[in-house]
C-alpha cells in the first residue's frame, strides 16, 4: 500500500504542476494509481470544487477531491437498496459511512488547522503567489495521500471509527 501512497502523492504533485486545481489534482491522481475503474473524464466533476468551490474560499478543494475519491470506492453505489431505515443506518450507524468519511476532514484540519480555502491561503495578497502556490501544494499531496489510506483503511477496518465533532451530536 506504501508504494500506491507514494504514487498518489507524485501524480498529485505532477498534475498540480501541469495545472489541474486541487480537487482536480487529488481525484486525478487516485484514478492514476489504478484503485478506481472510472474513466479519466470523471475528474470533471471536480473542476468546480477549487479554491473552494469556483475559488469562494469555501471547503478545500484537495479535501474535497480526496473525499470524492474515497466515495468512489465505498460510497454507496446504489443508495435506494434495502428498507428506509437500512439506507440510513448505512450512513449514520455503527457501523456507519459516516463515521468513516468523518475521519478525513478532522485529519485534514489537525494538519493543516482549518478546512476552508479562505483560511487557509489567508496572508497572501495576491493568488498567484509563488509561496501560495506551494502551500496549496502540499495540501494537493498530503490529501492524495491520505485518500490513498483511506481507501485501504475502509477495506481493512471497515466502518467502526468513533465519531469526531459532527453536527449530529454523533457519539
Amino acid at each position: 500500500m506504501s508504494e500506491l501512497i507514494e504514487k498518489a502523492k507524485e501524480n498529485a504533485r505532477q498534475n498540480f504542476r501541469d495545472g489541474l486545481n486541487c480537487a482536480e489534482s487529488v481525484l486525478k491522481a487516485i484514478i492514476d494509481t489504478g484503485v478506481i475503474d472510472f474513466p479519466p473524464e470523471i475528474v470533471a466533476m471536480a473542476t468546480g470544487f477549487g479554491g473552494g468551490m469556483g475559488l469562494a474560499g469555501n471547503n478545500c478543494g484537495a479535501l474535497v477531491g480526496a473525499i470524492m475519491a474515497v466515495g468512489a470506492v465505498h460510497g454507496r453505489r446504489n443508495p435506494l437498496e434495502g428498507e428506509f431505515q437500512e439506507r440510513v443506518d448505512r450512513l449514520y450507524g455503527n457501523p456507519g459511512l459516516y463515521r468513516f468519511f468523518n475521519g478525513m476532514s478532522h485529519e485534514f484540519k489537525s494538519k493543516f488547522k482549518a478546512l476552508d480555502c479562505k483560511i487557509l491561503n489567508e496572508g497572501y495578497s495576491d493568488w498567484m503567489d509563488k509561496n501560495r502556490f506551494k502551500q496549496c501544494m502540499k495540501m494537493v499531496i498530503d490529501a492524495a495521500g491520505m485518500a490513498m489510506e483511506y481507501i485501504e483503511k475502509g477495506k481493512t477496518e471497515g466502518y467502526t471509527q468513533p465519531f469526531g465533532e459532527n453536527v449530529a451530536g454523533k457519539a
